[in-house]
């Protein structure tokens, strides 16, 4: 039955193909429109665009007309995004410091052709005006049609597997099948259903946390996806700078479940009596392991080369999640408790998930402390103390490279600039020029917070694990405190706030936000999966499972075929979004086939 899951993404990738036909002739690009400028004045003209996604930016010149000539009109086309609000700004002669003469905010649609004609008019008393006039010449076309198709396909899939999982369950259903069974083994005797009957309540129940694999499928399986490019939807995509985009959640929601996981791991292993010097044995090897991986193999492209150190970048996604790991797990053979020593009657009780680990507590707050006095009180040469803009054209253009603040400068002092990424998601918007990279020493201490309020999840799991309506309770309660400081952290805005949702710096409303999404997501599928049992996890759980295998195959492997091709045309997002797909479906099948084998790769 999950097998359909891959097989409705197969069809996806052919019956997508119908889309591309439409816009073969079309030369635009994905998230591009057509602009032709129509100049009518006798003087020269320049035309201004900023996007309103770029925070306190520039104006950038789009376009620049000379005076119309003997045929009575200056003509230029130029190719615009489509992807946010634009506001333009029309200036006539050569003096841009004036007042504009026409200014406008315009989301431009999808392969839409538009026409900006700048005329004068007379307004009385031998005076002009100047009047700019849009239209449009070609409508956009619908971009999200591709996508509204995969996600039908994919809503008729889940239907379909619920409706055969509850056909399955059916009383006829199970007649039928037992007087099938019984025609094709005719020896059987009737106590033969009893005495099977009687070994499966005999077999110990697995306490395995499905909900906790199922999460981090999840999140695998959406990474995958974004990493291979997301049909080319910029939502999937990561934000420039401040805000949130579906990309920019699937990362937060793994180092969230390594809290969760070294929680329920360490408490079963300290339950089999293993020491924490093994304890502190295996997880420095695992951590070795992860940063080798990261900085050996992950690190370039087969097209690059040789692996050279002169240029080799040090920080990393595995590089992250290792020394995270290394930290939350070394806080846990330190600190940590055997829960069944945790039962207590004291007027502390409803809030020993916390009160008994007070000494991570501390930990955790020093090392907070630690983020908040870095990032706004340490003198970064050039640029103002605290600062955590992208710089570039952002910020009026005062401080073009201030990048990412104290933490961009401690990733140059430390690591230097040739062994940090050299392409920041801001690049393209605020047009910066100097590195950053978004997986840095100074955000990883807040990755380290984030693992902890997993961490936390884990410790209420294994506490109330015979009461879940108290776990479900915690998850809420955790939820809603997380949520509120998140909101005076951001002042419910995405710039304006004392600490912006940042995923390129890990800024501390970035981590309370993501915990707050991990503990709802989290609660629902334990709800759905380990308490009410209406799930079981599929297809998630298969790379769930596997989600080392499935990462680092997914990271070499993306640029060969079947998982990649060169496009026919970049004008349409239905073939990236079937390839995407198809790329995606085969790492879940891969992960399926080898859950079927029991090969469970581990570190």
């Amino acid at each position: 039955m999950e097998g359909r899951w891959t097989a409705a993404s197969l069809l996806l990738a052919l019956a997508l193909g119908s889309f591309q036909a439409a816009d073969a002739g079309n030369e635009l690009k994905l998230d591009q429109a057509l602009l032709t400028v129509q100049n009518h004045l006798p003087d020269n003209i320049s035309l201004y665009y900023v996007s309103d996604y770029c925070y306190q930016c520039l104006y950038q010149l789009l376009v620049s007309l000379d005076h119309k000539g003997a045929s009575g009109t200056a003509n230029a086309s130029v190719a615009v995004s489509t992807r946010f609000t634009l506001t333009l700004q029309v200036f006539a002669g050569t003096n841009t410091t004036t007042t504009p003469v026409c200014r406008w905010s315009e989301l431009f649609g999808e392969h839409g052709q538009y026409t900006v004609s700048v005329w004068s008019t007379p307004s009385g008393h031998n005076d002009t005006a100047i009047s700019c006039i849009l239209s449009v010449d070609k409508g956009p076309v619908n971009g999200y049609i591709p996508l509204l198709v995969a996600a039908a396909i994919f809503l008729c899939a889940t239907a379909l597997y619920f409706l055969g999982l509850y056909a399955c369950k059916l009383s006829c259903t199970k007649k039928c099948m037992n007087a099938v069974t019984l025609k094709k083994h005719p020896s059987r005797n009737d106590a033969a259903p009893a005495v099977h009957g009687s070994l499966k309540d005999d077999q110990p129940k697995s306490r395995r946390l499905l909900s906790l694999d199922t999460f981090r499928g999840f999140a695998l399986t959406v990474m995958v996806f974004v990493n291979y490019g997301g049909g080319g939807y910029w939502f999937f995509e990561h934000a420039p700078w401040n805000g949130l985009t579906i990309a920019d959640l699937v990362m937060p929601w793994f180092v969230f479940m390594i809290g969760t996981s070294v929680a329920l791991a360490f408490s079963a292993m300290l339950k089999r009596g293993v020491t924490r010097l093994q304890l502190l044995r295996k997880i420095t090897w695992r951590t070795l392991v992860l940063m080798v991986i990261g900085l050996c193999f992950l690190n370039y492209g087969p097209a690059d080369g040789p692996l050279s150190w002169s240029w080799a970048r040090i920080p990393g996604v595995l590089q992250r999640l290792g020394f995270t790991y290394f930290t939350i797990a070394l806080m846990q053979t330190c600190f940590g408790k055997n829960t069944q020593d945790c039962e207590t009657q004291a007027w502390w009780a409803p809030v020993r998930d916390v009160v008994l680990y007070w000494p991570e507590w501390v930990v955790v707050g020093l090392l907070e402390t630690l983020w908040l006095s870095l990032t706004f009180l340490l003198r970064v040469p050039g640029c103002p103390t605290g600062y955590l803009g992208a710089g570039g054209i952002g910020d009026h253009g005062r401080y073009p490279t201030c990048t990412g603040g104290a933490a961009a400068y401690i990733d140059k002092w430390l690591l230097g600039e040739n062994h940090i990424f050299g392409y920041p998601t801001c690049k393209e918007l605020y047009k910066t020029t100097v590195p950053f990279d978004p997986e840095g020493i100074l955000g990883t201490i807040n990755s380290i917070l984030m693992a902890f309020f997993g961490l936390q999840a884990g410790k209420i799991i294994l506490l109330y694990r015979k009461q879940p309506s108290s776990i479900l309770k915690r998850f809420v309660v955790w939820a809603l405190l997380l949520g509120i400081l998140s909101a005076i952290l951001t002042k419910c805005s995405r710039d304006e706030g004392f600490i912006p949702v940042n995923k390129n710096l890990w800024s501390l409303s970035f981590v309370t936000t993501m915990s707050c999404f991990s503990f709802l997501v989290l609660g629902v599928m334990f709800y759905v999966i380990d308490v009410k049992h209406w799930w079981g996890g599929q297809p998630f759980l298969f790379p769930g499972m596997n989600s080392i295998f499935v990462y680092v195959g997914h990271s070499l492997l993306g640029s060969y075929f079947p998982f990649n091709w060169e496009m026919k045309s970049w004008t349409s997002h239905a073939e990236p979004l079937a390839q995407d797909l198809l790329g995606t479906s085969i790492w879940v099948l891969v992960a399926y086939l080898l859950y079927r084998k029991k090969f469970f790769l581990k570190i």
